[in-house]
């Protein structure tokens, strides 16, 4: 949700800005589209759908949601040239120490988990059960890289209660910022050839 917000939050900067200056809004010129997807169909399957979610094994959907990640890393090296993928990318980096480190799962802790479901519902669970959709109910001192967990919560105010990381932040800035501030990617110009450039 939070990353759709930042999606939604980017494109409509980017139309703003591109009106404001009265020109067309250019989305970005993705390189190797096809691995986004590639990437984000494995999570559908695994932590989406819940006709599917449970398909696998929670070992072999650790394993998924790994190689899953490391394809949407590879998507944005290939991209890192545009703005806001070098934010993206260390966002992305983040998430996959803290998961690698801990079992293929975003780590959780129970005081974080607690203000998402209640202590009632979090007694019947189990440290080490899945919790969610791709995080892992673990004690912060038996957590790798507990800083990079799924600890940050959004305001009381909003009604919408997420988890989330430090790394999901720097994904979703980094999201924001390719779409509001698309770059213009510059091709090789042949001598005498005009070009020009609305904005960059």
């Amino acid at each position: 949700m939070l990353l759709l917000f930042a999606l939604a939050a980017g494109l409509l900067v980017g139309l703003g800005r591109a009106g404001w200056q009265h020109r067309p809004y250019q989305s970005p010129a993705l390189r190797s589209a096809w691995l986004a997807f590639a990437a984000f169909f494995p999570q559908l399957v695994v932590a989406y759908l819940p006709a599917t979610r449970y398909l696998l094994t929670d070992w072999l959907a650790s394993i998924v949601l790994v190689i899953s990640l490391i394809l949407f890393a590879v998507f944005a090296w290939r991209n890192r040239h545009l703005s806001g993928m070098p934010i993206l990318l260390a966002g992305l980096a983040l998430n996959l120490i803290v998961i690698a480190a801990n079992g293929g799962w975003m780590p959780i802790s129970p005081q974080t988990a607690s203000r998402l479901t209640g202590n009632d519902v979090l007694g019947l669970m189990r440290l080490g059960s899945r919790f969610g959709q791709k995080d892992i109910l673990l004690l912060a001192q038996n957590t790798r890289f507990e800083f990079l967990a799924d600890r940050f919560l959004l305001p009381d105010w909003i009604p919408y209660r997420v988890a989330f990381s430090l790394g999901d932040v720097l994904v979703g800035l980094g999201i924001f910022w390719l779409l509001a501030f698309p770059s213009v990617a510059v091709k090789a110009i042949p001598p005498g050839e005009r070009v020009h450039l609305d904005y960059i």
